[in-house]
C-alpha cells in the first residue's frame, strides 16, 4: 500500500462532502496485507479511518482559527482497532463473542446464518422454530432457508438465508440498496447550530448498541465530546460489548414509555448538539427526538427504506445476505470477512459525517440528518472498491497498539483508537465505568 491518499479515501471523502485538496494531508504507514480476504477489506479500514482523522482534524482547525493538521494513518493501529472485540480483556479474560446459536446452519436447501447473543432474540429464534436448543439444527435442515428467514423475523428474532452477489442484486432490498449512496446528509431548515455553551463539550446522546454506532460515539468520545449512552433498562447490554466500545463515555439506562423518565430524556435532548441512534427504522420515531439545530445521527443494518427497511440486522447477518459469505468461503461452508468491518468501517464513517456537518454548521447552520447502513457499506466493498492482490503480511505486533488500563471493571486490555492527526488525543480520558451507573445528566465541566 502507498504512503499517499488512496482511492477508497477519496471516494469517501467526497461522498462526506470535503474539500478534495484535503486528502492531502493524509499519510499512511505500517505494515502490508493486514486483514486479509478475498474482498478489499484493507482498503475500507483504512480509508473509514483516514477520512474520519480528516474530520477531526478539519473540525480542530476550524475551531482553533489554524491550519489542518497533519493526518496519519498506521495500518497496524487500524488492524487492531478492527479487532478490538477481540483484543478485549477483562482481568485477562477474553468475553464471549458470538453465543452457541449465532452461527450457519444447514437449511434443507442451503444455509442460512442466526443471531442470538441477546435472550430474547434467542428466545424468538426458538418460539419461531417451535423448537428446543438441543433439536435446532433438526428444525432448521428440514425448512427452506428464505422460509427460516421469514418465520424467524416475524419472531422478532434474526436469521438470513445465504445468498451470492447476484442473487442480493436481484432481491428487492439488494437493488434498492444499489441505487443509493453510501451515506445521505440532509440540510433541513436554517437553524442555528445548538452549541450556546462557551467552552463546553460537545454534548453528544447516544442511543446506539452493538458495535458500528458505539464505535462512533466512543470516537467522539475521544475527540472530547461529553457522550452520555442511554440504554433501556429491560434491555441490558453485552457486558465485553459494554467494555470494549465504552471508553470516554458515561452510561445511564432510562425507559421512555416511563413519564418520569421521558421527561428526563426530553431535557436532555433539549440540550444536547448531537443525537446518534442505531435502533432500526422506525423503532423511536414514537418519541419525537429530532430538535431544531441538532446533528441527528442514524445507523441501520439494512437501510431505512425498502422491504426490509424496518428489519433488525447485524454485521455477520449483512454480509450473509449480500453475498459477502459466499465471496469469502466455498460452497461447502460460507465464509466471513476477518474483522466485523461492516461495523467497524461504518462506526467510523458516521463519527466523520457528524463531525463534517458541525463544521457545516459552523458556517450555513441547519438542523442535519445522516443516514448510514451497514448493508451499503457492504456494497461499497463487493462492487465499489477495486479488489488489489494481497502483498502479503509483514512484521505486525498487535501489542503496539494495545493498553492496559484499571477500569470499575477490572483491569481492561485494549485497542488504542487509529483515530490521529497532528496534536490530537492519545487515548480516552476515561474507561468504561459499570453499565447503566450514571446518573442521566449532562456533564457540569
Amino acid at each position: 500500500m502507498a504512503d499517499t491518499p488512496s482511492h477508497g479515501t477519496g471516494l469517501l471523502w467526497a461522498a462526506l462532502g470535503g474539500e478534495p485538496a484535503l486528502t492531502r494531508r493524509i499519510t499512511y504507514r505500517g505494515p502490508h496485507g493486514l486483514l486479509p480476504a478475498r474482498l478489499p477489506v484493507m482498503e475500507l479500514a483504512r480509508s473509514a479511518v483516514a477520512v474520519c482523522s480528516l474530520a477531526a482534524a478539519e473540525r480542530a482547525a476550524t475551531l482553533s482559527g489554524g491550519p489542518v493538521p497533519a493526518v496519519r494513518v498506521d495500518h497496524g493501529a487500524v488492524a487492531t482497532a478492527f479487532v478490538s472485540e477481540r483484543h478485549l480483556r477483562v482481568d485477562r479474560r477474553a468475553p464471549v463473542s458470538f453465543a452457541p446459536l449465532s452461527r450457519f446452519w444447514h437449511a434443507a436447501d442451503g444455509w442460512v446464518r442466526t443471531h442470538a447473543n441477546y435472550p430474547h432474540h434467542r428466545a424468538a429464534l426458538l418460539t419461531a422454530l417451535g423448537a428446543g436448543e438441543d433439536d435446532l439444527e433438526a428444525a432448521l435442515g428440514e425448512r427452506r432457508a428464505e422460509d427460516i428467514e421469514e418465520a424467524v423475523c416475524e419472531a422478532g428474532g434474526l436469521a438470513v438465508a445465504l445468498r451470492t452477489p447476484a442473487e442480493w442484486a436481484a432481491h428487492p432490498q439488494g437493488a434498492l440498496v444499489a441505487g443509493r449512496p453510501l451515506l445521505t446528509r440532509e440540510r433541513l431548515d436554517d437553524a442555528p447550530p445548538r452549541r450556546r455553551r462557551a467552552g463546553g463539550p460537545l454534548r453528544v446522546l447516544d442511543l446506539t448498541r452493538v458495535i458500528a454506532g458505539p464505535v462512533a460515539t466512543r470516537t467522539l468520545a475521544l475527540l472530547g465530546a461529553d457522550v452520555l449512552r442511554i440504554d433501556s433498562p429491560r434491555l441490558p447490554e453485552l457486558a465485553g460489548q459494554h467494555a470494549d466500545t465504552g471508553f470516554g463515555k458515561r452510561s445511564a439506562t432510562l425507559d421512555l414509555d416511563d413519564p418520569a423518565d421521558r421527561r428526563t430524556f426530553d431535557a436532555l435532548l433539549d440540550q444536547a448538539d448531537v443525537l446518534v441512534t442505531g435502533y432500526r427504522p422506525g423503532a423511536l420515531e414514537r418519541y419525537g427526538l429530532m430538535r431544531t439545530g441538532l446533528v441527528v445521527a442514524q445507523i441501520s443494518a439494512w437501510g431505512d427504506e425498502g422491504p426490509w427497511g424496518g428489519r433488525r440486522g447485524f454485521d455477520s447477518l449483512v454480509q450473509v445476505a449480500s453475498g459477502i459469505a459466499a465471496i469469502e468461503g466455498s460452497p461447502e461452508q460460507p465464509g466471513a470477512l476477518p474483522a466485523q468491518a461492516l461495523d467497524h468501517a461504518t462506526g467510523y464513517l458516521l463519527a466523520a459525517a457528524v463531525l463534517r456537518s458541525l463544521t457545516e454548521q459552523d458556517t450555513d447552520g441547519g438542523t442535519r440528518l445522516l443516514r448510514l447502513a451497514l448493508a451499503r457499506t457492504a456494497r461499497l466493498l463487493t462492487a465499489v472498491l477495486p479488489r488489489e492482490p494481497g502483498t502479503g503480511t509483514g512484521p505486525y505486533a498487535p501489542d503496539a497498539w494495545l493498553a492496559e488500563t484499571a477500569s470499575p471493571l477490572g483491569t481492561l486490555r485494549y485497542a488504542r483508537s487509529p483515530v490521529a492527526y497532528e496534536g490530537s488525543p492519545a487515548d480516552w480520558s476515561r474507561p468504561p465505568g459499570v453499565w447503566g451507573s450514571d446518573t442521566p445528566e449532562w456533564s457540569t465541566s
